[in-house]
């Protein structure tokens, strides 16, 4: 996987250089290729605006994204972790799902740009309407605010994942039930993730960049 990664910094290489998707800062680099200089240039990667930049510099190391990889997002929202993957998978194709038509203009936008990102305007908890316009994919990422959201995910795991491929959820305690301990709801959702065949391979807090938040990365075993 390709992200430059460097104490407190993470940024990945700009599919579409000079342009800012967020207001990121652009990072020149020269680099000596074949007795000749090239410039290559990089978007920091804000952990602040991104639960997957957080969970990389807290940590995560069994993620590798591909650069031909295609990968179904879901909860895609303006497109900030989406354009990062999008640098990264460079080769590869990202459906990204979106709820939202006042986002999916945003997100519209931002494909107009990269032409590797397809964007989806859907209903993730109904995958089924989607199916005939996303094929198979190697990974599944999943970032949404619902109170099923595990359960979201593994749907869409079921219907679209590539067998021994991977995904990724980020669980949103307060989203799932503000009255109970966070903690206690991540090992509910984590049990519920063990129940359907599913393996933990890493959890990651996104303290300091989000509160109350997990990541977890997964694979289907079942």
């Amino acid at each position: 996987m390709e992200i430059y990664l460097k104490e407190d910094q993470i940024a990945t290489k700009n599919l579409s250089p000079g342009l800012r998707v967020y207001g990121e800062k652009l990072i020149i680099e020269n680099q000596l290729i074949n007795d000749s200089e090239v410039e290559t240039e990089y978007r920091l990667w804000n952990p602040y605006r991104s639960k997957l930049a957080g969970a990389l510099l807290n940590g995560m190391s069994k993620l590798n994204l591909k650069n031909d990889y295609k990968i179904l997002y879901l909860g895609a929202s303006t497109g900030t972790t989406v354009s990062h993957i999008s640098d990264i998978i460079y080769d590869g194709l990202i459906y990204a799902v979106e709820f939202s038509p006042v986002t999916m203009r945003k997100l519209t936008r931002l494909a107009d740009h990269r032409q590797n990102i397809a964007p989806i305007l859907a209903d993730a908890n109904k995958p089924k309407n989607y199916i005939s316009l996303v094929e198979k994919v190697d990974f599944i990422y999943c970032d949404v605010a619902q109170p099923n959201q595990s359960g979201i995910f593994m749907n869409n795991i079921n219907l679209f994942l590539k067998e021994e491929a991977n995904g990724l959820i980020t669980i949103k305690a307060r989203s799932i039930d503000v009255s109970k301990n966070p903690k206690k709801v991540f090992k509910e959702e984590e049990k519920k993730l063990i129940n359907r065949g599913f393996r933990i391979l890493e959890k990651i807090k996104l303290e300091p960049y989000e509160k109350d938040h997990l990541a977890l990365l997964v694979e289907k075993i079942l």
